[in-house]
């Protein structure tokens, strides 16, 4: 598998938050939501966190969608990494479960010659998509990411122009544009494909896109023009 282009920016969203403190808050200035049950709304805050390294102002707007701060997003994620990083944690399959709640659909789902199931999950950032996890024998899971919800109209891709960050999945811009080629991510929650795609004048070129949490964050020219 290929690596991303060296230009991608580094990922830092695992490590500790060095970043001043924000003084926007949904409430006392200066400090964060009030720990309590990790919620959906706290996960949305984690999905969001992973994707401001790309596209902060498209962050900053849904953040504002959801009324919470960017202290909340940061606190959300340190939470997140401490349940998944802690020897007493819960499977990865049953932490799903206790922040989501039961999914929306479970759906068997045939990979090769493995059986797994798809539990999906409604996200109100995003009501066109579902956050998908792929879970295995005894609750191993396989992948996580969102897709297109069911019967939800996907985008129609033809050029490279129709490529707008958190526009379409993984999955779309691989049938899209086949064949695709992945590319080696950055992080467990990163994606990548290289495909040739033809830009408004139908000039055909190479391009890599980036994706986190199966969400298309940004493409960029890789090739000369064919």
């Amino acid at each position: 598998m290929d690596r991303m282009p060296s230009a991608k920016r580094p990922d830092r969203s695992d490590r500790p938050d060095r970043s001043p403190r924000s003084t926007e808050t949904t409430g006392t200035a200066g400090t964060a939501r009030s720990a309590g049950p990790f919620t959906s709304l706290d996960f949305q805050l984690v999905l969001l966190r992973r994707m401001a390294d790309h596209n902060p102002d498209l962050v900053d707007e849904a953040r504002r969608k959801l009324g919470v701060s960017a202290a909340d997003m940061r606190e959300a994620n340190r939470r997140w990494q401490a349940m998944i990083h802690s020897p007493r944690g819960r499977a990865a399959a049953s932490r799903y479960r206790s922040v989501l709640g039961a999914p929306e659909s479970v759906t068997e789902r045939r990979i090769g010659d493995l059986t797994c199931e798809a539990w999906q999950w409604p996200l109100p950032l995003w009501p066109d998509l579902r956050f998908e996890v792929l879970v295995a024998q005894k609750g191993a899971v396989w992948n996580e990411w969102l897709v297109r919800a069911p019967g939800a109209p996907a985008p129609e891709l033809r050029t490279s122009a129709d490529l707008r960050p958190w526009s379409c999945t993984v999955d779309e811009v691989a049938r899209a544009f086949a064949p695709a080629r992945p590319l080696e991510g950055t992080a467990p929650t990163r994606w990548g494909l290289s495909f040739t795609a033809a830009d408004t004048e139908g000039v055909r070129r190479e391009y890599a896109a980036e994706f986190t949490w199966g969400l298309l964050q940004r493409v960029s020219v890789t090739g000369q023009p064919r």
